[in-house]
Protein backbone atom coordinates (compact mmCIF):
# COMPACT_ATOMS: atom_id res chain seq x y z
CA UNK A 1 0.00 0.00 0.00
CA UNK A 2 1.69 3.38 -0.97
CA UNK A 3 0.47 6.56 0.41
CA UNK A 4 1.05 10.02 -1.13
CA UNK A 5 1.47 12.17 1.88
CA UNK A 6 0.85 15.26 -0.24
CA UNK A 7 -2.73 14.79 -0.79
CA UNK A 8 -5.90 14.09 1.33
CA UNK A 9 -7.11 14.30 5.05
CA UNK A 10 -3.17 15.46 6.93
CA UNK A 11 -4.26 13.43 10.15
CA UNK A 12 -5.55 10.41 8.10
CA UNK A 13 -2.75 10.14 6.44
CA UNK A 14 -0.13 10.47 9.24
CA UNK A 15 -1.92 7.90 10.50
CA UNK A 16 -2.38 5.01 7.79
CA UNK A 17 1.26 6.27 7.16
CA UNK A 18 2.54 6.02 10.72
CA UNK A 19 0.19 2.56 11.62
CA UNK A 20 2.42 -0.11 9.87
CA UNK A 21 5.48 1.23 11.06
CA UNK A 22 4.69 1.69 14.71
CA UNK A 23 3.21 -2.08 14.66
CA UNK A 24 6.80 -3.11 12.78
CA UNK A 25 8.87 -1.70 15.61
CA UNK A 26 6.12 -3.21 18.44
CA UNK A 27 6.75 -5.97 16.98
CA UNK A 28 10.62 -5.58 16.98
CA UNK A 29 9.69 -4.52 20.90
CA UNK A 30 8.24 -7.81 21.05
CA UNK A 31 10.64 -9.70 20.11
CA UNK A 32 13.31 -8.03 22.20
CA UNK A 33 10.90 -8.93 25.12
CA UNK A 34 10.42 -12.52 24.33
CA UNK A 35 14.12 -12.80 23.52
CA UNK A 36 14.73 -10.92 27.69
CA UNK A 37 12.13 -13.43 28.80
CA UNK A 38 13.56 -16.49 27.63
CA UNK A 39 17.06 -15.31 28.24
CA UNK A 40 15.92 -14.27 31.78
CA UNK A 41 13.82 -17.63 32.87
CA UNK A 42 15.41 -20.41 31.35
CA UNK A 43 19.72 -19.13 31.31
CA UNK A 44 19.54 -16.79 34.59
CA UNK A 45 20.05 -13.02 35.70
CA UNK A 46 23.86 -13.57 34.62
CA UNK A 47 22.91 -14.15 30.63
CA UNK A 48 20.12 -11.63 31.38
CA UNK A 49 22.91 -9.06 32.17
CA UNK A 50 25.18 -9.74 29.16
CA UNK A 51 22.69 -9.68 26.97
CA UNK A 52 21.27 -6.72 28.36
CA UNK A 53 24.42 -5.05 28.38
CA UNK A 54 24.93 -6.19 24.54
CA UNK A 55 21.62 -4.84 23.36
CA UNK A 56 22.84 -1.21 24.33
CA UNK A 57 26.07 -2.00 22.41
CA UNK A 58 23.90 -3.28 19.40
CA UNK A 59 21.78 -0.40 19.70
CA UNK A 60 24.25 2.34 19.22
CA UNK A 61 25.72 0.53 16.20
CA UNK A 62 22.43 -0.19 14.29
CA UNK A 63 21.41 3.54 14.87
CA UNK A 64 24.62 4.87 12.87
CA UNK A 65 23.26 2.63 9.97
CA UNK A 66 19.79 3.68 10.78
CA UNK A 67 20.76 7.28 10.68
CA UNK A 68 22.76 6.71 7.47
CA UNK A 69 19.48 5.42 5.65
CA UNK A 70 17.08 7.59 7.21
CA UNK A 71 18.60 10.76 6.05
CA UNK A 72 18.99 9.25 2.90
CA UNK A 73 15.26 8.50 2.75
CA UNK A 74 14.73 11.59 3.84
CA UNK A 75 15.97 13.34 0.68
CA UNK A 76 14.14 10.02 -1.43
CA UNK A 77 10.98 11.66 0.36
CA UNK A 78 11.90 14.83 -0.98
CA UNK A 79 12.47 13.88 -4.78
CA UNK A 80 9.18 11.35 -4.26
CA UNK A 81 6.90 14.56 -3.09
CA UNK A 82 8.83 17.04 -5.95
CA UNK A 83 8.23 14.38 -8.62
CA UNK A 84 11.72 14.13 -9.69
CA UNK A 85 12.22 10.33 -10.38
CA UNK A 86 15.37 10.49 -12.32
CA UNK A 87 17.27 11.96 -9.52
CA UNK A 88 15.04 9.91 -7.23
CA UNK A 89 16.51 6.44 -9.11
CA UNK A 90 20.04 7.83 -8.86
CA UNK A 91 20.28 8.82 -5.51
CA UNK A 92 19.18 5.58 -4.62
CA UNK A 93 22.37 3.99 -6.12
CA UNK A 94 24.77 6.34 -4.55
CA UNK A 95 23.28 6.06 -1.07
CA UNK A 96 23.60 2.33 -1.57
CA UNK A 97 26.76 1.96 -2.10
CA UNK A 98 27.96 4.57 0.28
CA UNK A 99 26.01 3.06 3.04
CA UNK A 100 27.06 -0.65 2.45
CA UNK A 101 30.39 0.73 2.42
CA UNK A 102 30.00 2.04 5.63
CA UNK A 103 28.42 -0.93 6.84
CA UNK A 104 31.08 -3.26 5.82
CA UNK A 105 33.60 -0.90 7.38
CA UNK A 106 31.92 -0.84 10.74
CA UNK A 107 31.23 -4.90 10.72
CA UNK A 108 35.02 -5.12 10.28
CA UNK A 109 36.10 -2.88 12.88
CA UNK A 110 33.62 -4.09 16.13
CA UNK A 111 34.92 -7.62 15.06
CA UNK A 112 38.61 -6.77 15.67
CA UNK A 113 37.91 -4.44 18.62
CA UNK A 114 35.81 -6.59 20.79
CA UNK A 115 38.00 -6.97 23.91
CA UNK A 116 38.62 -3.14 24.11
CA UNK A 117 34.58 -2.74 23.90
CA UNK A 118 33.82 -5.03 26.68
CA UNK A 119 36.78 -3.35 28.81
CA UNK A 120 34.99 0.35 27.77
CA UNK A 121 31.50 -1.11 28.60
CA UNK A 122 32.43 -2.20 32.33
CA UNK A 123 31.42 -5.47 31.79
CA UNK A 124 31.61 -7.75 35.17
CA UNK A 125 34.10 -10.71 35.11
CA UNK A 126 31.60 -12.70 35.77
CA UNK A 127 29.36 -12.52 32.80
CA UNK A 128 32.36 -11.29 30.54
CA UNK A 129 32.95 -15.05 28.73
CA UNK A 130 29.17 -15.25 28.05
CA UNK A 131 29.28 -11.05 26.68
CA UNK A 132 31.76 -11.82 23.81
CA UNK A 133 30.07 -14.88 22.52
CA UNK A 134 27.09 -12.84 22.19
CA UNK A 135 28.60 -9.81 20.76
CA UNK A 136 30.82 -11.77 18.25
CA UNK A 137 27.76 -13.46 16.84
CA UNK A 138 25.67 -10.70 16.65
CA UNK A 139 28.25 -8.32 14.93
CA UNK A 140 28.52 -10.84 12.10
CA UNK A 141 24.89 -9.75 11.13
CA UNK A 142 25.89 -5.80 10.87
CA UNK A 143 25.45 -6.15 7.03
CA UNK A 144 21.78 -7.79 7.61
CA UNK A 145 20.78 -4.48 9.46
CA UNK A 146 22.35 -2.28 6.64
CA UNK A 147 20.04 -4.01 4.19
CA UNK A 148 17.13 -4.31 5.80
CA UNK A 149 17.05 -0.83 6.96
CA UNK A 150 18.09 0.62 3.56
CA UNK A 151 15.19 -1.21 1.67
CA UNK A 152 12.64 -0.29 4.48
CA UNK A 153 14.22 3.08 4.20
CA UNK A 154 13.13 3.54 0.72
CA UNK A 155 9.69 1.55 0.58
CA UNK A 156 8.67 4.56 3.52
CA UNK A 157 10.33 7.15 1.58
CA UNK A 158 7.76 6.72 -1.34
CA UNK A 159 4.70 6.12 1.28
CA UNK A 160 4.75 2.48 1.53
CA UNK A 161 5.28 1.56 5.06
CA UNK A 162 3.06 -1.70 5.07
CA UNK A 163 5.56 -4.02 3.45
CA UNK A 164 8.36 -3.52 5.61
CA UNK A 165 5.89 -4.76 8.83
CA UNK A 166 5.13 -7.82 6.61
CA UNK A 167 8.82 -8.75 6.81
CA UNK A 168 9.86 -7.68 10.23
CA UNK A 169 6.91 -9.40 11.17
CA UNK A 170 8.07 -12.89 9.58
CA UNK A 171 11.38 -11.96 11.03
CA UNK A 172 10.02 -11.84 15.19
CA UNK A 173 8.43 -14.81 14.35
CA UNK A 174 11.43 -17.25 13.19
CA UNK A 175 13.40 -15.14 15.69
CA UNK A 176 11.54 -16.64 18.26
CA UNK A 177 11.40 -20.23 17.21
CA UNK A 178 14.92 -19.88 16.71
CA UNK A 179 15.48 -19.13 20.00
CA UNK A 180 12.95 -21.56 21.63
CA UNK A 181 14.78 -24.14 19.55
CA UNK A 182 18.68 -22.80 20.29
CA UNK A 183 18.27 -22.23 23.98
CA UNK A 184 15.67 -24.85 25.16
CA UNK A 185 16.01 -27.97 23.04
CA UNK A 186 19.74 -27.40 21.58
CA UNK A 187 20.78 -26.02 25.10
CA UNK A 188 23.28 -23.19 23.22
CA UNK A 189 23.25 -20.40 25.92
CA UNK A 190 23.38 -16.85 24.48
CA UNK A 191 25.30 -17.93 21.22
CA UNK A 192 21.91 -19.53 20.70
CA UNK A 193 20.27 -16.21 20.94
CA UNK A 194 22.48 -14.58 19.12
CA UNK A 195 22.67 -17.04 16.32
CA UNK A 196 18.56 -16.84 16.20
CA UNK A 197 18.91 -12.95 15.78
CA UNK A 198 21.17 -13.10 12.63
CA UNK A 199 19.43 -15.56 11.24
CA UNK A 200 15.79 -13.86 11.48
CA UNK A 201 17.58 -10.72 10.37
CA UNK A 202 19.58 -12.20 7.34
CA UNK A 203 15.66 -13.87 6.47
CA UNK A 204 13.87 -10.33 6.64
CA UNK A 205 16.91 -8.45 4.92
CA UNK A 206 17.16 -10.20 1.66
CA UNK A 207 13.31 -10.69 1.22
CA UNK A 208 12.47 -7.16 1.44
CA UNK A 209 15.41 -5.78 -0.70
CA UNK A 210 14.19 -8.73 -3.22
CA UNK A 211 10.89 -7.28 -2.73
CA UNK A 212 12.18 -3.86 -3.91
CA UNK A 213 13.61 -5.43 -6.55
CA UNK A 214 10.88 -7.24 -8.27
CA UNK A 215 7.83 -5.27 -6.87
CA UNK A 216 8.14 -2.45 -6.57
CA UNK A 217 9.05 -0.52 -10.29
CA UNK A 218 8.94 3.04 -10.30
CA UNK A 219 11.92 2.78 -7.53
CA UNK A 220 13.97 -0.30 -9.79
CA UNK A 221 17.09 1.02 -11.40
CA UNK A 222 18.71 0.88 -15.24
CA UNK A 223 22.24 1.49 -16.60
CA UNK A 224 22.08 4.80 -17.05
CA UNK A 225 21.16 5.62 -13.15
CA UNK A 226 23.86 3.69 -11.76
CA UNK A 227 26.67 6.37 -11.72
CA UNK A 228 28.11 9.04 -9.28
CA UNK A 229 26.72 12.65 -9.29
CA UNK A 230 29.16 14.62 -7.21
CA UNK A 231 26.57 17.43 -6.27
CA UNK A 232 23.80 14.32 -5.25
CA UNK A 233 26.65 12.51 -3.52
CA UNK A 234 27.31 15.69 -1.44
CA UNK A 235 23.59 15.97 -0.72
CA UNK A 236 22.93 12.54 0.18
CA UNK A 237 26.61 12.67 2.67
CA UNK A 238 25.06 15.65 3.79
CA UNK A 239 21.13 14.26 5.00
CA UNK A 240 22.97 10.92 5.81
CA UNK A 241 25.71 12.10 8.42
CA UNK A 242 23.56 14.52 10.53
CA UNK A 243 20.99 11.89 11.01
CA UNK A 244 23.39 9.20 11.33
CA UNK A 245 25.23 11.51 14.22
CA UNK A 246 21.90 12.41 15.68
CA UNK A 247 20.92 8.55 16.01
CA UNK A 248 24.16 7.29 16.93
CA UNK A 249 25.10 10.51 19.72
CA UNK A 250 21.62 9.29 21.27
CA UNK A 251 22.42 5.88 21.52
CA UNK A 252 26.41 6.57 22.48
CA UNK A 253 25.00 8.42 25.44
CA UNK A 254 22.50 5.46 26.11
CA UNK A 255 26.00 3.38 26.12
CA UNK A 256 27.55 5.46 28.23
CA UNK A 257 24.80 5.33 30.98
CA UNK A 258 24.88 1.60 30.20
CA UNK A 259 28.41 1.80 31.42
CA UNK A 260 27.66 3.91 34.40
CA UNK A 261 24.81 1.07 35.68
CA UNK A 262 27.21 -1.98 35.04
CA UNK A 263 29.67 -0.17 38.11
CA UNK A 264 26.70 -0.89 40.54
CA UNK A 265 27.14 -4.54 39.72
CA UNK A 266 25.09 -7.19 38.20
CA UNK A 267 21.39 -6.78 39.83
CA UNK A 268 21.37 -3.43 38.46
CA UNK A 269 22.34 -4.55 35.48
CA UNK A 270 19.41 -7.14 35.01
CA UNK A 271 16.82 -4.51 36.06
CA UNK A 272 18.13 -2.09 33.88
CA UNK A 273 17.92 -4.36 30.87
CA UNK A 274 14.76 -5.49 32.06
CA UNK A 275 13.18 -1.92 32.65
CA UNK A 276 14.76 -0.48 29.41
CA UNK A 277 12.38 -3.35 27.74
CA UNK A 278 9.71 -2.20 29.11
CA UNK A 279 10.68 1.58 29.01
CA UNK A 280 11.34 1.09 24.77
CA UNK A 281 8.13 -1.00 24.26
CA UNK A 282 6.01 1.72 25.80
CA UNK A 283 7.64 4.81 24.11
CA UNK A 284 8.43 3.17 20.22
CA UNK A 285 4.90 4.49 18.97
CA UNK A 286 5.76 7.66 19.48
CA UNK A 287 9.17 7.57 18.13
CA UNK A 288 7.33 5.78 14.92
CA UNK A 289 5.34 8.18 14.49
CA UNK A 290 8.28 10.85 14.99
CA UNK A 291 9.60 9.30 11.86
CA UNK A 292 6.40 9.22 10.07
CA UNK A 293 5.87 12.37 10.26
CA UNK A 294 9.06 13.54 9.26
CA UNK A 295 8.50 11.64 5.69
CA UNK A 296 4.89 13.35 5.75
CA UNK A 297 7.16 16.88 6.39
CA UNK A 298 10.00 15.77 3.67
CA UNK A 299 7.23 14.75 1.07
CA UNK A 300 5.34 18.51 1.62
CA UNK A 301 8.77 20.16 2.13
CA UNK A 302 9.25 18.92 -1.25
CA UNK A 303 6.36 19.75 -2.85
CA UNK A 304 6.07 23.20 -1.32
CA UNK A 305 2.94 22.48 0.83
CA UNK A 306 3.67 25.25 3.41
CA UNK A 307 0.07 25.10 4.68
CA UNK A 308 -0.58 21.12 4.68
CA UNK A 309 3.24 21.34 6.81
CA UNK A 310 1.66 24.10 9.13
CA UNK A 311 -1.63 21.32 9.95
CA UNK A 312 0.47 18.27 10.21
CA UNK A 313 2.59 19.85 12.87
CA UNK A 314 -0.71 20.34 14.79
CA UNK A 315 -2.10 17.43 13.94
CA UNK A 316 0.44 15.44 15.17
CA UNK A 317 1.55 17.16 18.70
CA UNK A 318 -2.04 16.48 19.24
CA UNK A 319 -2.01 12.85 18.76
CA UNK A 320 1.65 12.08 20.50
CA UNK A 321 -0.04 14.21 23.58
CA UNK A 322 -2.65 12.38 24.12
CA UNK A 323 -0.82 9.25 23.35
CA UNK A 324 1.63 9.74 26.03
CA UNK A 325 -0.42 11.08 28.66
CA UNK A 326 -2.32 7.82 28.37
CA UNK A 327 1.17 5.35 28.48
CA UNK A 328 2.77 7.43 31.26
CA UNK A 329 -0.54 6.37 33.23
CA UNK A 330 -0.46 3.15 32.71
CA UNK A 331 3.19 2.39 32.83
CA UNK A 332 3.54 4.02 36.28
CA UNK A 333 0.67 1.85 37.85
CA UNK A 334 1.84 -1.44 36.73
CA UNK A 335 5.39 -1.07 36.75
CA UNK A 336 5.57 -4.19 39.67
CA UNK A 337 3.91 -6.34 37.28
CA UNK A 338 5.49 -5.24 34.18
CA UNK A 339 8.89 -6.36 35.99
CA UNK A 340 7.59 -9.73 37.03
CA UNK A 341 7.37 -10.65 33.31
CA UNK A 342 11.12 -11.02 33.15
CA UNK A 343 12.27 -11.22 36.44
CA UNK A 344 11.65 -14.33 38.86
CA UNK A 345 9.30 -13.20 42.21
CA UNK A 346 11.82 -13.74 44.27
CA UNK A 347 14.19 -11.28 42.70
CA UNK A 348 13.16 -8.99 44.67
CA UNK A 349 15.92 -6.54 44.70
CA UNK A 350 15.65 -6.58 40.73
CA UNK A 351 12.36 -6.00 40.84
CA UNK A 352 12.19 -2.72 43.02
CA UNK A 353 15.52 -1.42 41.12
CA UNK A 354 13.42 -1.71 38.08
CA UNK A 355 9.96 -0.41 39.50
CA UNK A 356 11.59 2.79 40.48
CA UNK A 357 13.38 3.40 37.11
CA UNK A 358 9.66 3.02 35.05
CA UNK A 359 7.90 5.28 37.49
CA UNK A 360 10.29 8.05 36.84
CA UNK A 361 11.00 8.01 32.93
CA UNK A 362 7.51 6.79 32.82
CA UNK A 363 5.89 9.61 34.29
CA UNK A 364 7.64 12.02 31.87
CA UNK A 365 7.02 10.22 28.47
CA UNK A 366 5.29 13.65 26.99
CA UNK A 367 8.92 14.79 26.80
CA UNK A 368 9.94 12.80 25.17
CA UNK A 369 7.19 12.32 22.57
CA UNK A 370 7.51 15.94 21.87
CA UNK A 371 11.81 15.70 21.55
CA UNK A 372 11.03 12.97 18.69
CA UNK A 373 8.52 15.00 16.60
CA UNK A 374 11.01 18.06 16.93
CA UNK A 375 13.56 15.46 15.37
CA UNK A 376 11.20 14.63 12.77
CA UNK A 377 9.99 18.23 11.99
CA UNK A 378 13.92 19.31 11.32
CA UNK A 379 15.00 16.35 9.10
CA UNK A 380 11.50 16.43 6.92
CA UNK A 381 12.54 20.47 6.40
CA UNK A 382 15.87 19.74 5.70
CA UNK A 383 17.97 20.86 8.65
CA UNK A 384 19.14 17.78 10.30
CA UNK A 385 21.71 19.66 11.61
CA UNK A 386 19.38 21.27 14.28
CA UNK A 387 18.08 17.59 15.76
CA UNK A 388 21.37 16.81 16.16
CA UNK A 389 22.02 19.89 18.30
CA UNK A 390 18.86 19.07 20.31
CA UNK A 391 20.53 15.58 20.64
CA UNK A 392 23.52 17.03 22.22
CA UNK A 393 21.68 18.69 24.54
CA UNK A 394 19.35 15.78 26.02
CA UNK A 395 21.92 13.42 25.80
CA UNK A 396 24.73 15.88 27.03
CA UNK A 397 21.81 16.47 29.88
CA UNK A 398 21.59 13.13 30.66
CA UNK A 399 25.21 12.11 30.79
CA UNK A 400 26.36 14.76 32.65
CA UNK A 401 23.75 15.05 35.04
CA UNK A 402 24.13 10.84 35.58
CA UNK A 403 27.39 11.31 35.96
CA UNK A 404 27.40 14.21 38.66
CA UNK A 405 24.72 12.70 40.84
CA UNK A 406 25.10 8.99 40.74
CA UNK A 407 28.52 8.92 42.97
CA UNK A 408 26.21 11.23 45.41
CA UNK A 409 25.35 8.78 48.03
CA UNK A 410 22.45 10.92 48.96
CA UNK A 411 21.30 10.54 45.16
CA UNK A 412 23.03 7.73 44.37
CA UNK A 413 21.48 4.99 41.11
CA UNK A 414 18.09 7.53 41.17
CA UNK A 415 20.06 9.87 39.75
CA UNK A 416 20.55 8.39 36.55
CA UNK A 417 17.30 7.95 35.94
CA UNK A 418 15.89 11.39 36.46
CA UNK A 419 18.86 12.80 34.46
CA UNK A 420 17.48 11.18 31.77
CA UNK A 421 13.74 13.39 31.82
CA UNK A 422 15.50 16.55 32.32
CA UNK A 423 17.20 16.55 29.16
CA UNK A 424 14.65 15.48 27.45
CA UNK A 425 12.84 18.60 28.95
CA UNK A 426 15.84 20.85 28.01
CA UNK A 427 16.02 19.94 24.81
CA UNK A 428 12.11 20.42 23.73
CA UNK A 429 12.43 23.94 25.07
CA UNK A 430 15.09 24.38 22.76
CA UNK A 431 13.65 23.01 19.64
CA UNK A 432 10.47 24.67 20.61
CA UNK A 433 12.05 28.17 20.81
CA UNK A 434 14.12 27.88 17.63
CA UNK A 435 10.89 27.17 15.60
CA UNK A 436 9.06 29.82 17.21
CA UNK A 437 11.90 31.98 16.18
CA UNK A 438 12.18 30.64 12.52
CA UNK A 439 8.63 31.02 11.68
CA UNK A 440 8.77 34.35 13.05
CA UNK A 441 11.83 35.23 10.83
CA UNK A 442 9.76 34.08 7.82
CA UNK A 443 6.76 36.08 8.59
CA UNK A 444 9.16 39.02 7.93
CA UNK A 445 10.32 38.27 4.95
Amino acid sequence: MQLDLTRGSVTRSMLAFAGPMILGNLLQQFYNIADTLIVGKCLGSGALAAVGSSFALMTFLTSILLGLCMGSGILFSMLFGARREEELKNSIFISFVLIGAAALFIEGLVLALIDPILMLLQIPDAIVTETRTYLQIIFCGILFTFLYNFAASLLRSVGNSLVPLVFLAVSTVLNILLDLVFIISFHWGVAGAALATILAQGVSALGLLLYCLFRVPYIRLSRQHLHFVPATARQIAQYSLLTCMQQSIMNFGILMVQGLVNSFGVTVMAAFAAAVKIDSFAYMPVQDFGNAFSTFIAQNHGAGKQDRIRQGIRSAAAISFLFCILISVLVCLFAGQLMLIFVRPEETEIIAVGVQYLRIEGACYVGIGCLFLLYGLYRGMGRPGISVVLTVISLGTRVGLAYLLAPNPAIGLPGIWWAIPIGWFLADLTGILYYLRLMKRRQTL
